[in-house]
Order: C-alpha cells, then structure tokens, then sequence
C-alpha cells in the first residue's frame, strides 16, 4: 500500500451533471468512476463547442434540483425522477421537466445519457478535509464540503492544505493492504465559479473562488483514473504509492 495516508471520510455520486449530489455510505466503483456518477447532464442545443453541457456555472439553480429515486435496468443506479427548487417531481424523460430546464436557461435543451459518464477532466475527483477546512478559515466561510463537488473526501492524518498537489503521478489504494479499488491521480483539480456557489441557496459568494486563487493558484483536489476497480466504503484506509 506504500504509505498510509488516512481514511475515506465521504463518498458522493452526481446522478446528473451540476445536480444536487448523493452522500453514500459505499459504493461501486468501475473503469468509468463511481457507478451513476455524472452518466446523464442536459445539453444545449444551440452550443456547437467541445462542451454543449449545461452546468451551473450558466445556470446556478441547477445545484438545486434533487435527483431521486432509483432504476437499475441500466446496469447502474440512475434516478427515476428529479425534485425542482419549489418541491415538485417530474419523470427523469419528462416534457415538463425539460420545458422548465429551458425556461430557466432560455434557450433549448435536451437530456443526454452517456455510459461512460460526463466528466471535466477524469472519472474521479478528490480532496482531502484538510484542503476544504484551510480554504474556509481564509475565506471565512464555512467548511461545507458540497461546494467542491468531490467523490472522494479523504481525512488525511497530516490534515495539510493542497497536500493533493503531491498525489499527482502516483497511485490512492482503498481498504487494507491495498486490496480495494485503486486510482491514479492525473491532474489538479483547477477550479471554476461553481466553487462560488451555495448548494443549499445557489447564492455566490466569490470571495471562495478568490481564496483558492490566493492559496494554490485556483487549484484544490485532483482528478484521476480508475486503476482497479471494486467497493469503496466510508471508513476505508487510504494509501499512497508510486
């Protein structure tokens, strides 16, 4: 396992890409990251560029909407419904939930499934609590993990800020002994204005965004691969090697 970093602290899934997220206990994860993680996002019609996807970066309110539900004919946990801001339910293909989506956006969109999923840059990203709370004591604001949209949260025994940043090259192994999945870290994780944004409000406060300027050159967490696949828990032992 090479050297012992901590324990796997939160699991999160994103149904749908820039929705609300699901906090897990365990979960799947396969070649294409964390089973149902970001395998459906609206895109937009009009766009013609490499991304056409809809985040919150365009549309903050999206932050607000709840996948739930569960349908597995796919092979992997998706929703089967979405909960909007004001409380009403909508089927994952319905008209009226696309209208809605639209309006809001003003202009038109349409709802995607990819199985190999809808990711930025990797099909896993992580941070460590020790990165998140140092940002919110700079920034001073709270520590609410949500706002950096993580699969991964690992609480490292060190708890040094931006210690990520030397991940990148080498190898995270979950479970003792390194028999649990595995995935090598590729990049930093370069923030966006979705860091700004409240996920409880969608509110921004750009003062967060600014701090992780300030700090580590807009960088916190990173991004990687799945290298071996398996069953990550809550819990877990995490470990580092070349």
């Amino acid at each position: 396992m090479g050297i012992e970093l901590g324990h796997l602290s939160a699991i999160f899934r994103y149904p749908i890409k820039s929705m609300a997220g699901t906090r897990l206990d365990a979960a799947k994860i396969g070649w294409h990251g964390v089973e149902g993680d970001r395998r459906l996002a609206f895109r937009r019609l009009a766009e013609r560029g490499a991304f056409p996807w809809l985040t919150a970066s365009r549309l903050p309110e999206l932050l607000l909407y709840e996948p739930i539900g569960r349908q597995d004919t796919t092979g992997e946990p998706l929703p089967t419904h979405i909960r909007t801001p004001d409380g009403r339910e909508y089927g994952l293909t319905d008209e009226a939930l696309l209208k809605e989506i639209a309006t809001r956006h003003r202009a038109d969109v349409e709802l995607m499934q990819l199985s190999h999923g809808i990711f930025d840059e990797a099909g896993v990203s992580a941070i460590t609590l020790g990165t998140i709370r140092s940002i919110a004591r700079a920034a001073g604001h709270d520590a609410d993990v949500r706002r950096f949209r993580p699969n991964l949260v690992i609480d490292t025994r060190g708890a040094e800020p931006f210690e990520e940043d030397r991940w990148v090259g080498k190898i995270l192994e979950f479970g003792a002994a390194g028999t649990g999945p595995a995935i090598s870290v590729t990049v930093r994780d370069k923030r966006c204005v979705m860091l700004n944004l409240d996920p409880d409000t969608a509110a921004a406060n750009a003062e967060v965004m600014k701090t992780v300027i300030r700090m580590n050159e807009n960088h916190a967490g990173v991004y990687g691969t799945v290298v071996r696949t398996g069953e990550l828990r809550v819990g877990q032992v995490v470990g580092l090697r070349a």
